[in-house]
């Protein structure tokens, strides 16, 4: 992890900071190793369009396995305000949350997989309450639990209403986040449509991923025409030309025609994404830049 984290080194000390908060992030991220490259003009990004820039934290996995408070103030010196947390790495959520209101940070959404969500549920709720989550995001499919064919996504839709209904109770709405496998046809039935159709639309909505969907030709746009209201989360997750992936506003999708749309979409948070990259450094601070080609 050590040597991960010092990619991240270099020459900031060169530019001027502008206030004291930033010198305080700057100081302390240098003794964890965190510090990014010049040539990033530190400037915390502004909510355009009401949407906050956002980031998925599966995106700085190795980073939140070194250390996680040193990560959020990373984020935050990077100007993320919306973080998405895909676990917690050993630590309590009250810890975390003291972390984020010190930060400025929010964090509406979690991801939780789908066992915790039916067998741990009371855990996974005070902990989503903790960190203030509006949003709980049951993220992926085992291989194991699509085994079942269509049968199998029809009963998925039955237990993500009955988790809903526990969601909803606690003041919390459950989410399902796509990847490519639910655009998959089936019988000439797709089981994404089905895990629209049959869960109830007050219970669970939907967190489109526009990588994977992309993946599979999906026109999203026609899914937020179709499905209104339903997609409150939004993964922007950028694809390169031969289908890899790719920084924020670096790819070929369409983001301004969805944004267009986010209306109709229900639009309430979108969080960065890239599961793989060779440059975070670059990853994160195109991100911010992405976002605001979006949405300012």
């Amino acid at each position: 992890m050590k040597s991960e984290l010092a990619r991240h080194n270099a020459d900031w000390q060169n530019g001027s900071m502008v206030d004291g908060r930033r010198r305080h992030i700057i100081k302390v991220l240098t003794g964890a190793g965190l510090v990014l490259g010049s040539g990033f003009a530190g400037k915390l990004a502004f909510a355009c369009s009401g949407i906050q820039p956002g980031i998925q934290l599966y995106t700085v996995r190795s980073l939140m396995q070194q250390d996680v408070q040193n990560t959020l103030q990373l984020l935050a010196g990077l100007g993320y305000t919306q973080l998405e947390f895909a676990g917690l790495f050993g630590k309590p959520a009250g810890q975390i949350a003291t972390w984020l209101g010190e930060l400025g940070l929010s964090a509406p959404a979690g991801h939780v997989m789908l066992q915790p969500l039916l067998h741990e549920t009371n855990r996974v709720l005070d902990d989503a309450l903790a960190l203030g989550h509006r949003y709980l995001v049951m993220p992926y499919l085992t291989d194991a639990e699509r085994s079942n064919g269509l049968a199998g996504y029809q009963q998925l839709a039955a237990k993500l209403n009955r988790v809903g209904e526990q969601c909803q109770a606690a003041g919390i709405t459950l989410a399902y986040h796509n990847h490519d496998f639910e655009f998959s046809v089936i019988d000439n039935v797709r089981p994404y449509d089905i895990l629209l159709s049959q869960t109830d639309a007050s219970l669970v909505k939907m967190e489109i991923d526009f990588y994977w969907a992309a993946k599979m030709q999906v026109d999203v746009t026609a899914l937020f025409h179709r499905y209104p209201g339903r997609f409150p989360l939004w993964h922007l997750k950028d694809m390169t030309a031969d289908g890899d992936f790719a920084n924020l506003g670096k790819g070929v999708i369409d983001f301004a025609r969805a944004h267009a749309a986010a209306p109709v979409a229900g639009l309430q948070y979108a969080f960065v994404e890239r599961d793989v990259t060779d440059d975070l450094t670059a990853t994160l601070k195109q991100g911010v830049r992405g976002f605001n080609q979006i949405f300012c």
